[in-house]
């Protein structure tokens, strides 16, 4: 029972980051929710019993990915512009 709830909470988390990465106009804003998505992720297959996955989608998803296009949006314009 308990388990239910946490994955519906999880998968809900999934589906507003995702949505908060699509519609966020600020790059900033769209890397950090982003990470969050690769965060809950890997909460989810931790949750599934895959802790090997769940470590490295953490790492190399949640932490450096978001981390490398945190640098990218440094040397480029922070704000999209609007088509």
């Amino acid at each position: 029972m308990i388990e239910t709830i946490i994955h519906v909470l999880v998968i809900a988390g999934l589906v507003v980051s995702a949505i908060l990465v699509f519609y966020f106009r600020d790059l900033l804003a769209a890397a950090l929710a982003s990470g969050l998505f690769s965060f809950l992720i890997s909460l989810e297959f931790y949750i599934l019993q895959a802790p090997d996955v769940a470590v490295s989608q953490a790492g190399i998803g949640a932490g450096l990915t978001t981390a490398i296009f945190i640098l990218a949006i440094r040397s480029t314009k922070r704000y999209e512009e609007d088509v």
